[in-house]
């Protein structure tokens, strides 16, 4: 079932409902006033024939309703049957406190009396209603306790009243089903204007969704539901383009970069196939630079792998004691570069939450990045404060220009294209602080040298109060 029809059933079923509801209760009103009207009349005839004075009664003597002598309608007048009961006016019988039944005379039917009437005869005081049929006809009864007489029973015909009802229940039915069936109409007109706009909103998208253009945007108009949908799906093919045109960027860039390792590797290799014309030392120095190519081209996989995955997380998140990781990572530093570079690390007890491999990768790149431009014994310092870490160097710093472009894929300044590396290090660091909602920034520092900060998000609980994380890295991150 489609949604358009799902509306307009809904909104006809409750019309429906509603309409069933109201006539079902004006039906009820209105009987319920017919019928006490009936019972009031009954009421005010009992009473009044209650008043009166015992009169005489029999089984069989010519006396109309309360023992009165009937009117002789004139001689050659025609006149209509009497009304069945009495009609309008009523019918009239007494019962006895002993269950005999005294009706007026001439009257041929009676009111059978049932065990409650007996019980109010019996007693002389009471009030009963009651509906019977007797001889087709459908009768209100009324017994009043009447003293030491017994009881009087008074009924009239509900025959009128039952026409009346059946009539106001047929206007009801005919009205009701018309309005069922205007609003079934009308519901399936709404849900249609209602639905008009989604479905020029499905159409585009899956306009949109066969071309595979995404430079394409949904029309947006007015600050409605659809409004917001639309821009959602804008920001959501934004998003989806950014992102297609990211991994193409990363495809080609990668490309580009390795062509030179191939290449080079190539060409070393074919120098190999006439390694007896060479001496030993060329040969020597051949198998070290392909050994170096590579070392050189493995990074670069790595390092396009690792972009590769993003910056959202896809691992297990751990609470990462920062300060410890740093201090670790720093100490192997020192431990390979030995007295070429003096590394000095001032560090506070931080506590974030994040992938651990990552973190020190990034944590690692810095380092290397720092060491990569130092002069022989320079100083590198690392500042762990306010979750925050802080690696200089004091070696040229970055150009003014180039600074904005520092964490770009496979950016080179012209100073350190004839280095070894990639051009990826600051990327990978800039893209696991994002992936850890942190940020990178590159400055250079009052006093020369180049200072990278660099955040993993916020901190956490102070580390005394939190249980201890495994937070030293594994192996040795590649580096580029």
């Amino acid at each position: 079932m489609s949604l358009r029809l799902r509306i307009a059933a809904v909104a006809g079923l409750a019309v429906a409902v509603t309409v069933i509801a109201v006539t079902a209760i004006v039906y009820f009103a209105t009987r319920s006033e017919l019928r006490g009207e009936v019972d009031r009349s009954l009421q005010a005839t009992a009473a009044g024939l209650v008043r009166q004075p015992p009169q005489g009664e029999g089984r069989g003597r010519d006396r109309g309703p309360g023992g009165r002598p009937p009117e002789r309608p004139p001689r050659d007048v025609p006149h209509a049957p009497p009304a069945a009961f009495g009609g309008a006016a009523g019918f009239v019988q007494r019962v006895a406190p002993d269950g005999a039944v005294f009706r007026p005379p001439g009257e041929s039917s009676s009111i059978p009396v049932d065990p409650g009437a007996r019980a109010v005869a019996s007693s002389g005081s009471g009030l009963l209603y009651a509906d019977v049929t007797v001889q087709g006809h459908h009768l209100r009864v009324l017994t009043m306790g009447a003293g030491s007489r017994g009881a009087i029973q008074v009924a009239r015909p509900l025959d009128e009243v039952d026409r009346e009802l059946d009539r106001v229940l047929l206007i009801l039915i005919v009205v009701g089903s018309g309005g069922i069936a205007l609003a079934a109409a009308l519901g399936a007109v709404v849900a249609r204007t209602a639905l008009g706009p989604i479905g020029r909103f499905t159409r585009r998208t899956e306009a949109l969704s066969k071309r595979l253009d995404l430079s394409q945007r949904m029309e947006v108009a007015g600050g409605d539901e659809l409004g917001r949908l639309a821009r959602s799906f804008n920001a959501t093919l934004e998003a989806l383009e950014h992102s297609l045109e990211s991994q193409r960027q990363l495809v080609a860039d990668a490309s580009h970069e390795l062509r030179t390792p191939i290449s080079s590797l190539r060409a070393n290799i074919q120098t190999l196939e006439h390694a007896g014309q060479l001496s030993e030392v060329d040969r020597e120095a051949l198998r070290a630079d392909i050994i170096e190519e590579l070392d050189e081209l493995t990074a670069l996989v790595g390092d396009v792998v690792e972009l590769a995955r993003g910056a959202a997380p896809d691992e297990a998140l751990d609470d990462v004691r920062l300060d410890h990781l740093v201090t670790a990572l720093v100490e192997r530093a020192r431990r390979r570069v030995g007295e070429r570079a003096d590394l000095r690390l001032r560090v506070e007890p931080t506590l974030v939450r994040g992938e651990p491999e990552r973190i020190a990768r990034a944590v690692s790149n810095l380092l290397d990045n720092a060491l990569k431009w130092s002069p022989p014994g320079g100083l590198v310092e690392v500042d762990l404060a306010d979750a925050t870490l802080t690696v200089r160097d004091h070696g040229p710093g970055f150009d003014a220009a180039e600074l904005p472009r520092v964490f770009e894929r496979f950016f080179r300044s012209s100073e350190a294209r004839g280095r070894p590396g990639s051009g990826l290090g600051l990327a990978i660091v800039r893209q696991a602080a994002e992936a850890h909602g942190g940020s990178a920034e590159a400055a250079n520092a009052p006093d020369g040298g180049a200072s990278l900060l660099v955040r993993f998000g916020p901190a956490l609980a102070p580390p005394e109060a939190a249980p201890e994380p495994a937070d030293e890295p594994s192996p040795d991150p590649v580096v580029s």
